[in-house]
């Protein structure tokens, strides 16, 4: 069986931020951890850079390895699915929603779910700084423990 092409009886949702280098990467690497039968997770961006170092970092320091996780745009065919077809889209920055969110394919399937982003960071030196990063990489896990434990929740939230 194809990596690619739907797993029977999982739903597939993409998670989406500017850069695919934050909160839709650490979402797509809780959500595979936490409920890999459930889900078939992805993550990208319109503007895909490199994940960020420090977050990877300060996610290792706390037992989550992340450091094979890609950032991608919607037209990445090595890492996301060939059909371009989602479940769910769920957008974890409100400007990325509102510009993209008028997407005709995802229409009926889009989550707005604004997570802590870096530009949200208050730290005054490297203790706060790694503070901050753990303080989203929990956020984020706790938003995928609540909301992905149980698929039919996710049609609840749907936004556009």
């Amino acid at each position: 069986m194809s990596v690619f092409k739907k797993k029977e009886n999982r739903v597939r949702v993409l998670f989406v931020d500017e850069k695919n280098d934050f909160a839709s990467q650490m979402a797509e690497y809780f959500t595979m951890k936490f409920y890999p039968d459930q889900y078939e997770a992805f993550s990208a961006g319109p503007e895909p850079d490199i994940i960020d170092c420090e977050l990877i970092s300060a996610m290792y320091q706390n037992g989550e390895d992340m450091r094979r996780q890609v950032s991608k745009n919607f037209e990445n065919e090595d890492y996301l699915p060939k059909d371009k077809t989602y479940d769910y889209v769920v957008y974890t920055e409100k400007d990325v929603f509102d510009r993209l969110s008028g997407n005709p394919e995802w229409k009926g399937k889009q989550i707005l779910a604004p997570m802590r982003s870096r530009l949200d960071y208050a730290a005054t030196d490297d203790l706060e700084l790694y503070q901050e990063y753990v303080r989203s990489m929990e956020e984020v896990r706790e938003w995928v423990k609540e909301n992905m434990a149980d698929p039919s929740k996710l049609a609840s939230m749907v936004s556009a």
